[in-house]
């Protein structure tokens, strides 16, 4: 069996190197600037290292107008997020298309990247907001981060330059030619991703060992880009996870590795995204829990499973394992979900976030048929920090 095809049949690089880039970055001081925040910087390293394949760039208004209406690219390629470059009315009427524009780290002035411009185009951003999060009001945070962009976008192939530098888990960043490598190398021929911007608790990894039970390997891939002010911050997530596999996991059967892009909070079309990039790092299966990439009540609890079925399993180009919801069970005496447990609700051991934050925030660890008192140790730890700091 070969290594799974990345999506689009083909592992993009836009990383300029040596004399070409060099050329250039000289190239560049003479060209319009375009100032990139640290979202968008994480969006063209993605891009450039082909965890975005097939985009090699920023999307262009054809692109842009058929994800939005049908989660397809122009050429009909599975793709349900928007990937966009936003510039204000001024930047936009000092833009043509077919030039060439530097974008700039807005707090750095690092040349990120350069832009071949093939699109500018105004979009209908309440329509965006209505279509990719199925909500239109600023509470929800993607919505909210959407608005507050401008709404004219430019759409262009990139080259990179520059890439940002890891502040922290340097060790743990791998492009997916590396973790394509490390897989082989490794003899893994099925790998399960896991995305996750949570602390891993028993339900979690309940999923994540019955996952494993079927393939060669996990890939434990948590989110360390931009994500929600009261999301757990990624220091003490990778800690916990840290902890968690060296006391509960097979070290020869998993691995861990960062994703650097920002939460989206799109709910069942991230859920689509977040299989694709994963099929880009080499994973030939992918979890799909409840509420997946949800937030509040925006989306049903299986609906980022549903949207799957949209798809060819040729389109899709990776196995999609959906679990239902698991808890532990008093009277089975395991984990266990609605599928394997005959037992009422009232024998499950069930812990809402809010129920369990605040065991936490209070010191006290919550059962360890909830979560492993290693991993609540280090959540107490990182959450009295929170306070005191």
């Amino acid at each position: 069996m070969t290594a799974i095809q990345p999506h689009g049949g083909t592992l993009i690089n836009r990383i300029a190197e040596g004399q070409a880039r060099e050329e250039l970055l000289q190239a560049a001081a003479d060209f319009k600037q375009i100032p990139v925040n640290t979202w968008t910087i994480s969006d063209i390293d993605l891009i450039g290292v082909g965890a975005f394949s097939p985009l090699t760039g920023f999307m262009n208004e054809q692109d842009y107008q058929s994800v939005v209406d049908r989660m397809r690219l122009a050429d009909g390629t599975v793709w349900s997020i928007p990937i966009t470059l936003a510039v204000d009315d001024e930047k936009a009427a000092e833009l043509a298309v077919g030039d060439k524009a530097a974008l700039v780290g807005a707090e750095d002035g690092v040349v990120y990247a350069v832009l071949d411009i093939e699109s500018i185009y105004s979009v209908d951003q309440t329509a965006e907001a209505t279509k990719v999060f199925k909500a239109s009001d600023s509470e929800h945070p993607g919505v909210k981060k959407l608005f507050e962009r401008p709404s004219n976008y430019v759409g262009g192939s990139i080259q990179v330059l520059n890439r940002p530098k890891p502040t922290k888990f340097g060790e743990f960043y791998f492009d997916p030619a590396e973790t394509r490598r490390i897989f082989a190398e490794k003899g893994w021929k099925k790998v399960v991703g896991f995305q996750t911007r949570n602390p891993v608790h028993r339900a979690h990894e309940y999923i994540q060992k019955s996952a494993l039970e079927i393939v060669d390997a996990l890939f434990l891939n948590p989110l360390v880009g931009e994500t929600k002010s009261d999301d757990v911050p990624a220091n003490v997530r990778m800690k916990s996870y840290l902890v968690l596999l060296e006391n509960y996991y097979p070290a020869d059967r998993t691995f861990l590795g960062v994703f650097p892009a920002a939460m989206r909070y799109a709910g069942p079309r991230e859920a689509i995204f977040h299989a694709m990039v994963r099929k880009n790092y080499g994973c030939t299966h992918f979890i799909v829990g409840r509420d997946h990439a949800g937030v509040g009540d925006y989306y049903g609890t299986y609906e980022a499973q549903e949207i799957f079925s949209n798809f060819t399993a040729e389109e899709l180009g990776i196995t999609p394992l959906f679990f239902e919801h698991s808890f532990f069970c008093k009277k089975c005496g395991n984990m266990a979900s609605s599928k394997t447990c005959p037992h009422p609700k009232e024998d499950h051991l069930t812990l809402s976030g809010t129920k369990v934050r605040g065991l936490l925030r209070d010191g006290v660890c919550p059962p360890p048929e909830f979560t492993r008192p290693e991993v609540a140790k280090i959540l107490i730890e990182g959450m009295s920090a929170q306070v005191s700091s």
